[in-house]
This record gives C-alpha cells, sequence and structure tokens, in this order.
C-alpha cells in the first residue's frame, strides 16, 4: 500500500521492478481478458494502490521495451545517460588539462625571461 500523504503532499514511493512487472501482466491480463483497453489502468492502479499514471507509464514502457510499440527502450535510455555522464567527466578533465597547461605554460614563460 502507498506511504500516508501529510499536509495534502504526495509522497514518492519507489516500486521494485518485481512490482511493476506483475502491475503490467495485471492490465495485461485484464485487457486479455475484457477485450478492451479502456479503463484497465485505472482499475488495477485502483486494486493495487498504485498512482494511475505511474502505471500507465509502465505499461507504455513495457510496450515499448517489448517492440510492440516505437519508441526508446529502458535499455537505449540508459546507455545514453551513461553516455552523457561520461561526455560531462571528459569535458571537466579537458577544461583541468587546459588551464593547468596555461598555469605551467605561463610559468616557464616567466622561468625563460
Amino acid at each position: 500500500m502507498p506511504k500516508e500523504q501529510s499536509a495534502g503532499k504526495p509522497t514518492m514511493r519507489r516500486y521494485s521492478d518485481q512490482e511493476k512487472s506483475a502491475a503490467v501482466r495485471m492490465v495485461r491480463s485484464l485487457r486479455a481478458e475484457l477485450g478492451t483497453e479502456h479503463g484497465t489502468v485505472h482499475r488495477v492502479a485502483t486494486q493495487l494502490g498504485y498512482g494511475v499514471e505511474s502505471l500507465r507509464v509502465w505499461v507504455k514502457q513495457a510496450d515499448i521495451d517489448e517492440g510492440v510499440t516505437p519508441g526508446v527502450t529502458t535499455d537505449e535510455a540508459a546507455r545514453v545517460k551513461a553516455l552523457e555522464q561520461e561526455n560531462r567527466e571528459l569535458k571537466r578533465a579537458n577544461e583541468i588539462l587546459r588551464r593547468a597547461a596555461h598555469f605551467f605554460g605561463a610559468e616557464l614563460d616567466r622561468q625563460n625571461k
């Protein structure tokens, strides 16, 4: 069950991958049983006490990851995030090296005069 809300503010709850997968399977099962997508996410979310939008996003991402619908897969998004982090680190290292080269170049100029 979700955590209690205090002062009207929603709380953030982290769901395990197993909880997410089970909820997605329930939505898909209900869709197959009813033969429609209408209201299935809302019904499952209400039964489990999960946020409707959270569950909707999980189902959409599962469809993308399985190639049912087009989009950026979870693996691709993780790879892009890792590459962006590496890019930031390399830029930071290059800036440090540039400043060091400038500093030591100026120091050598002073020694040669």
